[in-house]
C-alpha cells in the first residue's frame, strides 16, 4: 500500500499495517479512513499491486507495461486499474484500495431499488407492454448522458421474478408477452434439453473446398420448406448448377426426413453424391443414419447463420412462387413436386450467364465414351 505525502507516494518500504490506515488531504477533506478493521479489505479481485508500491509509480513517470511487467499483469489490467481510479495525475493507492473493498460488498441492492425515479419509469413502460430489452434500449438513447438513468434488460427481469428484492410489483408480469412466471434459458429449456442439440455434427468449415469454389458438381444444400398444418417438403439444391430436387416427406421427424433424403440421394449418379449441407434443424439429428446409407457426409451451417447456405435459401425463395406461405404442402404428390422442380430447372438464371440449371448439369451426367 501507498501513503499520500505531500502529493507524492512513499510505500516502498511500507508494511501492510502501516500503508493502509492514511490521512488525506485536500480533495479527501482531512479524513481518515482505516481499511484493515473492514473484513473485505484488500480482498478485491482487482488489488493489482496498490499495497506492494508498484503502482505508486504512476507519479513518478513509470510506463504502465513496466509497472505490469513488475506486477506479473497484463498491461490492460494495469491501465484499467488506474483509469478506473482517476488515471495518472490522480491515482491514490490508498483510497483506490478503500474503493475496491467497498465495491466488493455483497449483497447489493440493484439500481432500480436505489432510484426511485427510474423505478416508477420502467414500470410505467411495462404497463404499456414494452418489453424489458425495449425498455433498456431506450432508456440508452433516452439518457443517453446519464448513467443512473439506464438499467440492464437482465436487472428489470431478475426484479420482477425475484420478488425477494421489493422491486417491481409481480402484477407487472401480465403485461409481458409470454406472461410466464419463471424465465428459462434460450439454451436450456424446463425439461433440460438443449434446443438444437444435434449429436456428432461436422462443421461446414471441415467441408472440401471444391465445395466452396462450386467448381466440381455433386455438392448439396438442403432444407425443408414449410407450409400450413405443419406440412413440409424437403428442397434440395445443388451448388455447381443450382439444380433443385424436391422431396415428398410425411413429417418434420428426424426419421421421415432421413428416409427419404436416403431414398433420393441413391438414386442420383454417384458423380452427384459428394455432399450435403444443412442447416441446426433437429430434423437432421440421425444424420450418420443418412451418411451410413448414402456414403455421403452431412456438413451443418453455425446456428443462426443461413446466408451459409445461401444457394438453397434463395431457391426456397423462388419455391414461393409456386408454393405461397400458408398453402398447406400436404396435398401435393410427388408427381407434382417433379412438375415444380422441372419448371424450376428451365428457367434460366443470372448467375448462370442465363444458363438454366439442367443445361449446366447436364454435361456433368452426360455418359462418355
Amino acid at each position: 500500500m501507498a501513503l499520500v505525502e505531500g502529493g507524492i507516494f512513499a510505500a516502498r518500504d511500507l508494511s501492510r499495517t502501516e500503508a493502509c490506515p492514511f490521512r488525506s488531504s485536500g480533495a479527501f477533506g482531512g479524513a481518515r479512513w482505516n481499511c484493515t478493521a473492514h473484513p473485505y479489505a484488500g480482498c478485491h479481485g482487482a488489488d493489482v499491486g496498490r499495497k506492494g508500491g508498484d503502482l505508486p509509480r504512476v507519479c513518478s513517470g513509470a510506463s504502465l507495461r513496466s509497472i505490469a511487467e513488475r506486477l506479473g499483469r497484463a498491461p490492460s489490467t494495469v491501465c484499467r486499474e488506474v483509469t478506473r481510479h482517476s488515471g495518472r495525475l490522480h491515482y491514490r493507492a490508498n483510497h483506490a484500495d478503500y474503493e475496491a473493498s467497498l465495491s466488493g460488498l455483497r449483497p447489493k441492492l440493484c439500481r432500480l431499488a436505489l432510484n426511485g425515479k427510474l423505478r416508477r419509469l420502467v414500470a410505467s413502460k411495462l404497463a404499456l407492454q414494452w418489453s424489458p430489452e425495449q425498455i433498456s434500449g431506450w432508456l440508452r438513447s433516452e439518457y443517453a448522458d446519464n448513467d443512473s438513468m439506464q438499467v440492464s434488460h437482465e436487472t428489470i427481469y431478475k426484479s420482477l421474478f425475484i420478488q425477494a428484492r421489493g422491486v417491481l410489483k409481480k402484477e407487472l408480469i401480465r403485461h409481458l408477452r409470454t406472461r410466464r412466471h419463471l424465465r428459462y434459458s434460450r439454451k436450456k429449456g424446463i425439461d433440460g434439453e438443449l434446443r438444437g442439440k444435434i449429436p456428432g455434427t461436422i462443421s461446414i468449415r471441415e467441408r472440401p473446398a471444391e465445395a466452396d469454389d462450386r467448381a466440381i458438381p455433386g455438392h448439396w444444400e438442403g432444407d425443408l420448406l414449410c407450409g400450413s398444418k405443419k406440412s413440409q417438403i424437403i428442397t434440395l439444391v445443388e451448388r455447381h448448377s443450382r439444380f433443385t430436387s424436391l422431396i415428398k416427406v410425411r413429417d418434420s421427424t428426424t426419421d421421415s426426413v432421413v428416409s427419404a433424403l436416403s431414398r433420393h440421394v441413391r438414386s442420383l449418379p454417384k458423380s452427384l453424391c459428394r455432399s450435403l449441407t444443412w442447416d441446426r434443424g433437429k430434423e437432421m439429428s440421425k444424420h450418420a443414419s443418412f451418411s451410413v446409407a448414402t456414403d455421403v457426409k452431412v456438413y451443418f451451417c453455425d446456428p443462426h447463420s443461413p446466408w451459409q447456405r445461401g444457394t438453397n435459401e434463395n431457391t426456397n425463395g423462388l419455391l414461393r412462387q409456386y408454393f405461397p406461405r400458408g398453402t398447406d404442402l400436404s396435398g401435393y404428390t410427388q408427381s407434382q413436386l417433379d412438375k415444380v422442380a422441372l419448371r424450376l430447372n428451365q428457367r434460366p438464371r443470372e448467375t448462370l450467364g442465363f444458363q438454366t440449371p439442367a443445361d449446366r448439369l447436364r454435361p456433368c451426367v452426360a455418359p462418355t465414351d
